[in-house]
């Protein structure tokens, strides 16, 4: 099982200390912390796409990028690419470069993103939301498959054997499908036999595992071997000495974000009954000491019929350098070799 971080690059404050980060000095951070992950043995380090005042990660390509050069062995992907509202041709360039500047490490996790603000900012229709994705994954893979690529869809001008450069190292280059619980979502991957990236940020794990089941079925009916439809976890959690400190410090940004979040969709505030009961044996998150992180982390994977990668959604919200730092080195020095014991040390 392969084990990582993704990161939102929030730039909010931090409600517990007052802490301010400037977007200069939380983009520094960012990268050490992505440098420390490789150090300590992690295997992935993912950067969102968001258009948001909250966040810096509107160029996850050009953050990762950066980490390329600082960093020999951790693979750098999306934690997703909002492809619905990106062109195909771009988004491969931006993910093939990375992977000629990373030797062979770049990987895209493509999916239609949770919040809205890509549209409008780029011209398009939300009642286009579905067909948007499935059009545009279809020419990413295209483009993949063909240096010279022949297509034409609804809503991007059609190409006619134009040819697309630069190729990537890895051939092919990974796309993962990133899905929250849409049943059809899970359908489509299976379909297409790609990687599935399930985000799961609430309720139980245990949930999940019909959807993960009709992934698969639907894969195999596809023809597609067992090896290719490969399940990965994106979950909140976040690590510390001890469990107590781990809650303690993670709950005051994450219910902050979560309540604001919740203004917007109409969701009740975040109370800490819930957090706690999210962060309980079957609950979403994989909050803890290191001990208690890597139970749950087997225990997901057995519910959900194996799993080949999970990585820590740990920034919600601003938290103090060290402690996303500490976090970080417990997972790569304490948690992953616990779970790679018990499993295997491959993926």
């Amino acid at each position: 099982m392969q084990i990582g971080v993704d990161s939102f690059a929030a730039a909010i404050s931090d409600p517990a200390t007052g802490l301010i980060v400037t977007p200069v000095e939380r983009m520094q951070h960012l990268l050490e912390e992505i440098e420390l992950a490789d150090k300590v043995g992690l295997d992935v380090f993912g950067i969102g796409e968001h258009h948001r005042a909250e966040f810096l990660d509107s160029a996850p390509v050009v953050i990762l990028a950066a980490a390329a050069s600082r960093t020999k062995d951790i693979r750098l992907t999306s934690a997703v690419t909002v492809l619905s509202a990106a062109d195909p041709v771009r988004v491969f360039q931006e993910f093939a470069t990375l992977d000629l500047i990373s030797k062979g490490r770049a990987e895209i996790v493509a999916g239609r993103g949770s919040f809205i603000e890509a549209y409008p900012l780029f011209g398009l229709s939300l009642e286009d939301y579905d067909s948007l994705f499935e059009e545009k994954l279809d020419l990413l893979l295209a483009i993949r498959e063909n240096t010279n690529v022949t297509w034409s869809g609804k809503h991007r001008p059609a190409l006619a054997g134009q040819a697309v450069y630069p190729r990537p190292l890895q051939n092919p280059l990974p796309v993962w499908v990133g899905v929250g619980g849409t049943p059809t979502s899970f359908v489509r991957a299976g379909l297409l036999g790609l990687p599935l990236m399930v985000a799961i940020i609430g309720g139980e794990h245990a949930r999940f595992r019909p959807l993960i089941d009709i992934y698969r079925e639907a894969g195999r009916r596809a023809g597609h071997p067992p090896e290719k439809l490969i399940v990965g976890i994106h979950s909140i959690g976040f690590l510390a000495d001890t469990t107590k400190e781990a809650a303690d410090t993670f709950y005051p940004g994450y219910a902050h974000t979560f309540t604001e979040i919740g203004k917007e969709r109409g969701w009740a505030p975040t109370t800490r009954a819930q957090y706690d009961l999210q962060r309980g044996p079957t609950g979403a998150f994989l909050i803890g000491d290191a001990e208690t992180v890597a139970k749950k982390i087997l225990y997901v994977n057995k519910v959900l019929g194996g799993v080949s990668r999970i990585t820590f959604q740990m920034g919600v919200s601003t938290l103090p350098h060290e402690k996303m730092l500490r976090a970080i080195e417990i997972l790569g020095t304490r948690v992953a070799p616990i779970v790679r014991k018990e499993l295997g040390a491959g993926p």
